[in-house]
């Protein structure tokens, strides 16, 4: 037989496009439009129903960037159109080709209640089926005219990110607003087809069924009429009956569809915009539920829920029954999809707390699953959390993002820092947006890393973001791909089923230890300084609010804040959003975290004062609240007193050769003319820190133009070119007399450092004043360490993490920039060195060995400070910050803990009556004490949170500052643990006894 495949295949693609398609609405007839524009921000939905709109046209451009248009649609069903489904075509100006980031619509009836939303793929309203003919149709929509900020050339700098430098240029063209009669059987049959010739074309050639689909599409073709396609479509479906009919093989890979429409909480728009992305998408989802009996889909965030039920209650009403069916599922048990690497022990914790708190109360749901698509890698510390908080399960997608090394499975149990494992699924089909197209598909089943031992895998299905979730197409392609051989099977079913078949049917799959990091996005833990102090400073402030809050509470009676707190706890965990805290949002969105973290630090500052006085009493008596976990300056933990004296103080005096050197006994450091610290002598160890012929406190700058993902990325050929900013204006002895300043200019910007060795302490704190003007530009703080060490710790969630120095592997090689919190450590047998931070999470270590002299190892590492990318925020980062680290040399682990909480909690002074004892104490270093807070259920029970920070067994007392009726082991939760015997007790004294990095929560019942 001759080949006349890609004959047939062109025929197809032809004929599809060009006759078949159009026929699915071949009569139609014209709506009459008018709009109203909404000046301003959006108004409430009816003051938009009630505006008087003015005639507008098909064709007329409309829409100024980030505006609201309430479009009014009527018309009259012709009479002729009886007995038949008709549909209003509502084309706000769509870009089919890019379902998302652009306009959008909900629509509405005239008395309010919301319909569905408009999407560039799902522009359609059901009027009847059938009508009666003679039908008044009204309706209306409110489109939201967001710019395209992400289009067809990406990456580009626009002013189109913020609504005050985005301009009033009309964005869109009004397109389509029809009446149209629905053929439902040239629809049926471009499914047909559309599923046959995707799952032809991607069949072997040389496959038996890709022939057969052929011959068969080919005959179908056939028997369509291209000049009456629509009183021949039925003709052409039967001739496809046989082959649609095919089952598939016993040993086809299975998926597992969820509806699904990823919605980031914020990024090419403002918070705002996504309350109501999350309405239109809400509305579909539960109208095509209603349509679509075998359809299930599930939404995450409860942060997204908590909106439709706060700014959409008739949508809500849907929602709740549609979940009360049990097929729409909440999902991941988070507050948001939150990253993973920067935020806090306590701040990871809370979003599984106020996330699955959310689902409880609301619906009586508890999610097993953590659901995170689209984070950028993980952290060591997660899996021991989302244990902790009642589950065992993750989802993810996001590591086939990967550039470097391609992960090895695609099901497998993850254990994090304290040995917690959780089972985690990767979905080969390597998409959160799958539209059931025959190449996803197929790409699931063959990229399916653990065939052999398993074949389940699972494909979150929809348009994520403005994209409107799963559309009835997505659902009748799965319905042909149940059970159709050559493909894969689909079937529709919740996250919860489908990890319990995953489980069953691989119940001992291999083990990653450590982190799930992402060799791509790297930048993300750099950009948009602000937002990242704004979250730092927030986690450590609702720490301190918290504690003294209790204890005032316990002590004097003091009204404990819940509701403020809770509320500022979900307003900084929404703000850990992957797009926000990353520093991947538009200026827009940035601009208004700064404005809300400053709004939030006022707040808890006056819970912290009003506490902290409540609890001094009145009196002049100098006091020092400690909030941090550990006993500094002779005041407790958790305590307040006089602090001691340091004894001593530190000298300066002027180095030879230019330069000064700050001496307090404890380090002697040398700062040379150039303002750089070229000795950084223990004195008590005997030991310089500084590399032989190196200088730290060095100020490095780099190029910085990623290939393409501008904010987020940071390609490894940046550190081709760098400059050293070794040229000082200016350095001088600073006016304590204990201190020096270094002045430096470069490009467009200026440095002021500061640089002080504390009376009585081992640390040498560096205080860095940017005023930063670069575009395209990487800024570094480089510390050059005379250490051999092949590894080095970084803090993270509940622990540390170890990574290695050297790039023996590709897998080594591609963490070339990596995420720590309050510290970063290096260390050889017996003497190491830490550096801490007060807000900079990205940083980077390398080794080098010396050559000549003494062939040792010098380790350095590098501080991120800054970037400038220009998409999607062209002025990012632009302006005045403040960062403070501190070296401290001859540092264990325990001093890297200690020293990164102290630079984060500085003490407050308040006068009063005498001194506060501490609410809780413990006696052993290595368990550090996360959370002192009263019980979020009212009862007054004191919650406290801890875990062994060292990487040892620690075994510690643990002593209320009060009477106690009963000690309870909870979950993050502050549920009892069933299976875990309560702690020895022995009065009011408390045993723990810990593993490892072991987390744990206690709940005392006051006396």
């Amino acid at each position: 037989m001759h080949d006349d495949r890609r004959l047939v295949e062109a025929r197809l693609r032809r004929v599809l496009d060009e006759r078949i398609r159009p026929a699915v609405y071949p009569e139609s007839v014209p709506l009459d439009v008018a709009v109203w524009h909404a000046p301003g921000e959006p108004v409430p939905v009816a003051e938009g129903l009630a505006a008087e709109p003015e005639p507008i046209e098909v064709g007329a451009r409309w829409g100024a960037p980030w505006g609201t248009s309430w479009f009014r649609v009527t018309g009259t069903v012709p009479e002729a159109w009886a007995g038949r489904t008709v549909e209003a075509l509502l084309d706000l100006g769509f870009d089919e080709n890019m379902p998302g980031f652009q306009c959008e619509g909900l629509v509405y009836r005239p008395d309010g209640t919301p319909v569905k939303g408009l999407n560039p793929r799902n522009q359609w309203v059901r009027v009847g089926t059938p009508v009666a003919g003679g039908e008044e149709v009204r309706l209306h929509v409110e489109a939201a005219s967001n710019p395209v900020v992400f289009g067809h050339h990406p990456f580009r700098p626009t002013p189109l990110g913020d609504k005050e430098t985005a301009g009033s240029e009309p964005q869109y063209t009004l397109a389509r607003m029809d009446l149209a009669v629905l053929d439902e059987t040239v629809w049926e049959l471009v499914l047909d087809l559309e599923v046959l010739g995707e799952l032809m074309a991607e069949l072997p050639v040389e496959s038996p069924r890709r022939w057969e689909i052929l011959r068969a599409v080919d005959k179908a073709l056939d028997a369509v009429d291209l000049q009456d396609v629509n009183s021949t479509a039925a003709r052409a479906r039967s001739l496809l009956t046989g082959v649609l009919a095919v089952p598939a093989a016993p040993s086809a890979h299975r998926i597992s569809a969820v509806g699904h429409a990823h919605i980031d909480s914020a990024w090419l728009w403002p918070l705002r915009e996504t309350v109501r992305k999350v309405a239109r998408t809400t509305a579909s989802m539960t109208e095509l539920l209603e349509d679509e009996p075998d359809f299930v889909f599930a939404m995450s965030q409860a942060q997204q829920w908590a909106w439709v039920k706060e700014h959409r209650p008739e949508v809500w009403a849907r929602v709740k029954k549609a979940v009360a069916d049990g097929r729409f599922v909440p999902a991941g048990g988070m507050w948001v999809e939150s990253d993973t690497n920067m935020p806090g022990s306590e701040a990871m914790a809370r979003q599984f707390v106020h996330g699955k708190r959310f689902f409880l109360d609301e619906f009586g749901i508890e999610n097993d699953e953590a659901w995170l698509p689209d984070t950028f890698g993980f952290a060591a510390g997660l899996p021991q959390i989302i244990r902790a908080a009642g589950s065992a399960r993750l989802l993810t997608q996001k590591i086939s993002w990967s550039r470097t090394n391609r992960f090895p499975h695609h099901t497998f149990l993850w254990e994090g820092i304290d040995g917690s494992r959780v089972f985690t699924h990767f979905p080969p089909v390597d998409t959160y947006n799958c539209a059931m197209h025959g190449s996803e598909i197929a790409h699931a089943a063959r990229n399916f890393r653990d065939k052999g031992v398993a074949r389940h895998s699972l494909a979150p299905t929809g348009w994520g973001d403005g994209g409107g979730g799963t559309t009835r197409e997505m659902v009748a392609k799965a319905a042909r791909l149940r059970d159709l051989e050559g493909s894969a099977t689909v079937v529709w079913e919740t996250p919860r089923a489908f990890f319990d078949q995953a489980e069953a049917e691989y119940p001992e799959p291999p083990v990653w230890v450590g982190e799930l990091y992402l060799e791509l996005h790297r930048a993300t833990l750099t950009s948009q300084a602000k937002t990242k102090q704004g979250n730092r400073r927030s986690e450590h402030l609702l720490r301190e609010a918290e504690l003294w809050a209790a204890t005032a509470a316990v002590r004097t009676g003091f009204a404990y804040p819940y509701e403020e707190l809770d509320r500022i706890w979900k307003t900084v965990l929404l703000h850990q959003f992957h797009d926000i805290l990353p520093g991947s949002s538009i200026a827009w969105v940035h601009r208004e975290a700064r404005a809300t973290y400053e709004r939030i630090a006022a707040e808890l500052d006056g819970i912290v004062d009003a506490a902290q006085r409540a609890l001094a009493g009145e009196g002049t008596i100098p006091l020092a609240f400690n909030a941090a976990p550990h006993p500094r300056s002779g005041v407790p933990a958790g305590g307040a007193a006089t602090p001691a004296d340091a004894g001593g103080g530190t000298g300066l005096t002027p180095r030879a050769g230019g330069g000064h050197v700050l001496d307090n006994g404890l380090l002697r450091v040398e700062i040379d003319g150039r303002g750089l610290v070229v000795s950084a002598y223990d004195i008590g160890a005997g030991r310089e820190t500084v590399a032989p012929g190196r200088a730290a406190n060095l100020l490095q700058l780099h190029a910085d133009l990623p290939n393409m993902w501008d904010a987020w990325d940071v390609d490894e050929f940046y550190r081709n070119t760098v400059t050293d900013l070794t040229d000082a204006e200016s350095v001088t002895a600073g006016e304590d007399g204990a201190s020096v300043r270094v002045v430096r200019a470069f490009g467009a910007s200026r440095v002021t450092q500061v640089l002080s060795l504390p009376p009585g302490e081992r640390r040498l704190v560096v205080d860095t004043e940017v005023d930063w003007h670069e575009t395209e530009k990487f800024l570094k703080l480089a510390f050059p360490l005379d250490v051999h060490a092949e590894r080095y710790a970084s803090e993270t969630q509940f622990g540390h993490f170890h990574r290695p120095t050297h790039t023996n592997t590709s897998w080594e090689a591609a963490k070339f920039e990596a995420c720590n919190h309050r510290f970063v450590h290096v260390a050889e047998p017996g003497w190491g060195v830490a550096l801490v931070n007060d807000s900079t999470y990205g940083h980077d270590v390398t080794r080098t060995v010396r050559s000549g002299g003494d062939r040792g190892t010098t380790t350095t590492v590098r501080v991120s400070l800054l970037r400038a990318p220009r998409f999607p925020d062209p002025e990012t980062d632009q302006g005045v910050h403040r960062f403070r680290h501190a070296l401290v040399p001859g540092a264990d682990i325990g001093d890297a803990v200690r020293e990164g909480w102290r630079i984060n909690l500085p003490e407050r002074h308040v006068t009063g009556a005498g001194e506060v004892a501490p609410l809780v104490t413990v006696d052993e270093d290595a368990v550090v004490v996360t959370a002192v807070k009263l019980a979020d259920d009212g009862s007054g029970d004191v919650v406290v949170r801890f875990h062994e920070a060292h990487g040892g067994r620690a075994r510690a007392t643990l002593t209320p500052g009060f009477a106690v009726a009963g000690v309870t082991v909870t979950d993050l939760l502050e549920r009892p643990l069933s299976d875990t015997p309560a702690p020895e007790r022995e009065g009011e004294r408390i045993t723990v006894r810990l593993r490892p990095f072991e987390l744990a929560t206690l709940r005392l019942r006051r006396a």
